[in-house]
């Protein structure tokens, strides 16, 4: 008999929270998201209790707002996130370190290395998320006048996939066998050059580093759309979905797993981890005034920022006590666009009461007591809506800080989390296998 199921948690750290006026609350640190010594003290805290994940995302642009709402935005300036995760890999020992990479913009030689660079540097703790990219901001960063269409991104991403796995394949694990007497470094019968001709990519390979420690460093998603369902089905190991409701998250579980299972992929090996973002008290009463205060917090000209680019779309001259009007098809997220689009209807909100919550985070929240969250955790946990959470504080140190010593104990307590790491890689510490090389079988 297995053991028994554990809940996994990763840490959603850049933006440092996803809240709008995270970094006006009292108390926080403003320049959190580009302050190396704050960003290692996150990650002993992290470490400290157990988190599975540190997650960076990244943005390939300034964010496209008008002045008035750029200038109230913390989100303009981070760190790239190799560089900082190379940095924090030196000062952790087990948490795994995952970034966004994207397969729209960048060359998959390139994503290849750096992570394989990564995962050895790290002891084999990292993680790519796989994404593509929306921005249309981010294609004139690149060169590039017109975005890709949607399926188009997706169609390339599989193929992106592909050709970056092949390049982490490319020297079998017993490749390199020094031998020091005869002079022969490497056996040329254990290297694999790819020669990969595809619809969008042109890669002849071999890799120029070892095969990483983990094989492959984890493969992350987050794409909820049909195309992005299928390519998450396909080849994801870990899914940071978006925070809707419990019968929506079960149901988009049930739907991955489902194509998984139909593809002889085995469902245990994706662990799908909701967004949320969770405000802790001593009362409920106590968490919900910080939630308020945060909230409080959100100028208008931010709130109007962030739903339109939520909504890919203008919001600027929407009438504020109106509601919401019929938004048309754009190429941003469609998951993305369609939660906050049925948000406004199902609670029937004004714009002025939709671009708070767009500013303040409209997706999944747990706000209370370590014993209520814990109870919510549990509750999603327990009926497949979940294999766990993507964390997001609402400000820092003080709310990561409060998570740590609050509801990672109560969880701990009730047997659904970790006391101490599986491992040293974060495919142990994930109950995840490590791929065998599609060159070089094992003998």
């Amino acid at each position: 008999m297995g053991s028994p199921r554990q809940l996994k948690l990763g840490a959603f750290m850049r933006p440092v929270s996803i809240h709008t006026a995270w970094w006006r609350y009292p108390g926080s640190f403003p320049d959190a998201n580009f302050n190396f010594a704050h960003l290692w003290r996150f990650a002993e805290t992290l470490e400290r209790g157990k988190f599975d994940a540190f997650f960076m995302a990244d943005h390939l642009a300034v964010l496209n707002m008008p002045m008035k709402a750029l200038m109230r935005s913390a989100t303009v300036t981070s760190f790239e996130p190799l560089t900082l995760l190379s940095a924090l890999a030196v000062v952790t020992e087990r948490l795994g370190l995952v970034a966004t990479a994207s397969t729209t913009f960048d060359a998959p030689y390139h994503i290849a290395r750096r992570f394989a660079s990564l995962d050895h540097l790290s002891g084999g703790r990292a993680g790519w998320n796989v994404v593509t990219t929306s921005n249309p901001d981010a294609a004139l960063n690149f060169g590039l006048d017109e975005h890709m269409e949607h399926d188009e991104r997706y169609r390339r991403a599989r193929e992106f996939y592909d050709v970056v796995t092949g390049l982490w394949d490319s020297w079998a694990d017993d490749a390199f066998i020094r031998d020091v007497e005869n002079g022969v470094y490497f056996d040329p019968e254990r290297l694999h050059v790819l020669a990969h001709k595809g619809e969008f990519l042109s890669v002849r390979g071999p890799l120029n580093i070892a095969r990483p420690v983990q094989g492959w460093p984890v493969i992350v998603q987050a794409g909820a759309s049909e195309a992005g369902r299928q390519l998450a089905a396909e080849t994801a190991e870990v899914i940071f979905a978006g925070g809707g409701g419990i019968a929506e998250a079960k149901q988009f579980y049930a739907d991955v797993k489902g194509r998984m299972d139909r593809l002889g992929r085995d469902p245990d090996h994706l662990k799908i981890l909701p967004g949320v973002l969770v405000v802790v008290g001593r009362t409920d009463e106590e968490a919900h005034e910080k939630r308020a205060l945060l909230d409080s917090l959100i100028h208008p000209d931010s709130g109007i920022a962030s739903l339109s680019v939520m909504l890919g779309h203008d919001a600027s001259d929407f009438d504020l006590d109106a509601r919401l009007p019929d938004i048309p098809e754009t190429n941003a997220s469609r998951s993305g666009r369609q939660r906050i689009v049925e948000l406004a209807r199902r609670e029937n909100l004004t714009v002025r009461q939709l671009a708070q919550r767009a500013g303040s985070y409209s997706g999944l929240a747990m706000v209370g007591t370590p014993q209520t969250i814990a109870d919510e955790m549990e509750e999603w946990f327990s009926s497949r809506a979940a294999d766990g959470f993507n964390v997001m504080f609402p400000f820092v140190p003080e709310g990561l800080e409060a998570f740590v010593d609050g509801v990672v104990p109560e969880l701990q307590r009730r047997g659904i989390f970790r006391s101490e790491y599986e491992g040293r890689t974060l495919r142990e510490n994930l109950g995840l296998p490590r791929p065998e090389n599609r060159f070089f079988p094992r003998r």
